[in-house]
């Protein structure tokens, strides 16, 4: 296998990783404000990802830096052409990054209630604008012969990429209410699990639909097996989530966030962005690649971090592993 191709798939990799990790922290920031309904319970719900959400924000600065590194191309054309909705989502995490260090420094109820109105706000941004983003990856946006964009804002407003960002957010919302009704208990758990089931009707649509509509742009069998696998995963998910199985549960939706990713890069490869203007612009994983001496070096300092970070990130999650609820929230 040629290192371009290994690479497009641990690129792949690292952005399936950061939107099942990442993905289940802005369900919790969106559903922040449903099912929390005082303060002691926000606590909860934020405290559920307390420990986790900046270590998985690691994996899109990974992603990034892999693209930058391996395929200089797409990433300067990507977040050349896409600066607007790229920048709003790097504002949109800072303001939440900010709002869960800010928000219990002072104990007002209209302080704790902006900053809470933050992390909503830093959660819904990016969950909506990464599906629109990718939508318009697959899809493919208007580039010259020289591989840079020529369109506008409004050419990545398309119905497909808007049904992307909605498809996405209703994943995730749905992804960190199971994740709430695993990490909790009491009356929150109780909510969160009736609460996904609810949601997941509408996702499993929403899904279907967008999948579906991917497969007419492009395709390859490989994205039709990952598209049916994704929503098998996702039903599985939320019948274990009906009959309490939160595990298992969280299982389905994260393996169906997986799979819908790999239908996205599945129906892309060998292309990396396509071109709807000149054809001659489209970025393939070859033209779009560094020199094979740069991905050789990458590749090894891969080998040997790789499983580091992962042995790392998975004793975090170890070592946090038990339900919190109301009880354990200190009075002050």
């Amino acid at each position: 296998m040629e290192l371009t191709t290994i690479w497009f798939l641990l690129v792949a990799v690292l952005f399936t990783g950061y939107f099942i990790l990442e993905g289940f922290d802005f369900g919790v920031g969106m559903l922040l404000p449903v099912l929390g309904r005082d303060d002691k319970e926000r606590r909860v719900l934020i405290n559920t990802i307390g420990p986790v959400w900046d270590g998985n924000e690691v994996w899109l600065i990974t992603a990034g830096g892999a693209m930058f590194a391996a395929f200089p191309e797409w990433y300067a054309t990507l977040f050349s052409g896409f600066y607007l909705p790229l920048l709003l989502i790097l504002l949109a995490l800072i303001i939440r990054g900010v709002a869960f260090e800010y928000r219990h420094k002072r104990p007002e109820a209209s302080w704790k209630r902006r900053w809470d109105l933050a992390i909503f706000v830093g959660s819904t941004v990016p969950a909506v604008l990464w599906g629109v983003a990718f939508a318009n990856i697959l899809r493919g946006v208007p580039l010259d012969a020289n591989h840079e964009y020529v369109g506008g804002l409004f050419n990545l407003l398309n119905p497909y990429a808007l049904l992307g960002g909605a498809t996405t957010a209703a994943l995730f919302l749905t992804h960190g209410a199971v994740f709430i009704a695993l990490k909790t208990v009491g009356e929150v758990r109780e909510r969160a699990g009736a609460l996904a089931v609810r949601l997941g009707v509408a996702t499993a649509v929403l899904a279907v639909a967008f999948l579906s509509w991917t497969l007419t742009i492009r395709s390859s069998p490989a994205a039709v097996v990952f598209a049916v696998g994704a929503a098998l995963a996702l039903l599985g998910g939320l019948a274990a989530a009906r009959v309490r199985r939160e595990g298992w549960a969280f299982a389905g939706t994260a393996v169906a966030i997986a799979l819908a990713v790999a239908t996205l890069f599945a129906a892309l490869f060998p292309n990396v962005l396509p071109s709807t203007g000149d054809a001659a612009g489209t970025l393939t994983a070859t033209n779009a690649a560094s020199t094979p001496y740069t991905l050789k070096i990458m590749t090894w300092v891969a080998v040997v971090f790789t499983p580091i970070v992962l042995a790392y990130q998975g004793w975090t999650y170890w070592v946090f592993r038990k339900r919190i609820g109301v009880a354990h929230i200190p009075q002050h």
